[in-house]
């Protein structure tokens, strides 16, 4: 039977629209309607004046709900992780692995292509945030994994079946050509965790890449005579940059910077998630180090930023508070965009005929009350 969504305010990935009803058949949006409009036979549902949105997609995921995303990966733990994030909007994401040896990239891949094949809700890909990182910028990556780029990590890259696919890797550390080679097969290659110069990141525009992860962290920063990756990334029209918009990786005053620099509709929310996100987890463990929440983030004994305890949810509302932009720019840097650097944006990211019925509802203070994915309330 038909649903039909009424007595809600639309955001369909433009504008946010009153007076509308979304039909909903076979997991895909059918038709965009006047409330006085929707036929007698469907199965209406009150949304309550709340607002409904198009499914949120993030691109880093880390874990969540208790889960780590790592050597231990299996297609129960990616549901597990899946359904956390499912409570914060999120419709569609990218199981991220931080560096670790082949083994355990092997086996998070593999994990990643059943989830695919058995059309487990939620997950678009995989994201291999190094081994290829520059140490200078490790961060909480552990540098006895960071390593040069080599055959078999090629070929795992390079593999079938693992839906859209996100390679991060510092430039300056890959030989010429490298990452030509990866993004002719199709992977969208980021620079992250660099210690690159301009110049460094020119080659690598050149040979295709497309996108700067976590930018101003983990980077080369902007200066006067010296651009670095930062200056890069905005001086770049066609890249995109992924934010962690939590209050403590970026400033809000050098978000509003960036985003005023930036081409329109290249800046992407994404969470850079760990396991605390969703649970109560208090502490965790990370390549054996304890890794403590508080003041809602993640950090290592020594202060080291661990990921993130955020949410999608919480990075809309904070682009909205925080950073002062508009809520509907704030809802594209969290659904439209991010679909759109994916490939994907033309099934996800807007509530419109022919997309998928991915949806988030949102109440007054953008607290997510319910989540759809292919029309089913999750």
């Amino acid at each position: 039977m038909t649903k039909a969504l009424i007595n809600g305010r639309l955001f369909d990935g433009d504008t946010i629209l009153n007076g509308k009803a979304v039909l909903v058949d076979d997991g895909f949006v059918r038709e965009i309607c006047e409330s006085a409009d929707v036929p007698n036979d469907c199965d209406r549902i009150d949304l309550n004046r709340q607002l409904l949105v198009p499914g949120f997609v993030d691109i880093q995921v880390n874990g969540g709900g208790g889960i780590m995303v790592d050597g231990n990966t299996t297609v129960d733990s990616l549901t597990a992780l899946a359904k956390a994030h499912r409570r914060f909007g999120t419709t569609a994401m990218l199981p991220t692995l931080i560096t670790d040896d082949l083994t355990a990239m092997q086996t998070t891949a593999e994990a990643i292509r059943s989830a695919i094949v058995q059309n487990m809700p939620g997950i678009v890909g995989i994201h291999f945030e190094g081994p290829l990182l520059n140490i200078k910028r490790k961060g909480i990556h552990n540098q006895d994994r960071i390593r040069p780029v080599d055959e078999d990590l090629m070929a795992l890259y390079q593999s079938d079946g693992l839906g859209v696919r996100i390679v991060t890797l510092a430039p300056e550390t890959v030989p010429s050509g490298t990452i030509a080679a990866l993004t002719k097969s199709g992977v969208r290659v980021c620079a992250g965790h660099t210690a690159g110069t301009y110049d460094d990141m020119q080659s690598a525009l050149g040979e295709g890449l497309a996108g700067f992860t976590h930018l101003f962290n983990a980077m080369t920063p902007m200066e006067s005579r010296a651009p670095g990756v930062v200056g890069a990334a905005l001086d770049d029209d066609a890249t995109w940059c992924g934010l962690i918009v939590d209050g403590h990786h970026i400033h809000d005053a050098t978000l509003r910077a960036a985003i005023k620099a930036k081409a329109p509709g290249k800046m992407i929310l994404i969470t850079d998630a760990m396991p605390s996100v969703g649970s109560d987890m208090q502490a965790f463990d990370l390549y054996g180090r304890t890794i403590t929440v508080e003041d809602d983030r993640c950090m290592a004994e020594d202060g080291t930023l661990a990921g993130s305890h955020l949410d999608m949810a919480s990075a809309v509302r904070n682009t909205v508070a925080g950073v002062g932009l508009d809520l509907e720019e704030a809802l594209r840097m969290a659904s439209r965009y991010p679909a759109e650097f994916l490939g994907l944006g033309d099934q996800r990211g807007r509530i419109t005929p022919g997309y998928r019925a991915d949806f988030a509802l949102l109440d007054d203070d953008l607290q997510v009350t319910k989540t759809w994915i292919e029309g089913s309330d999750t």
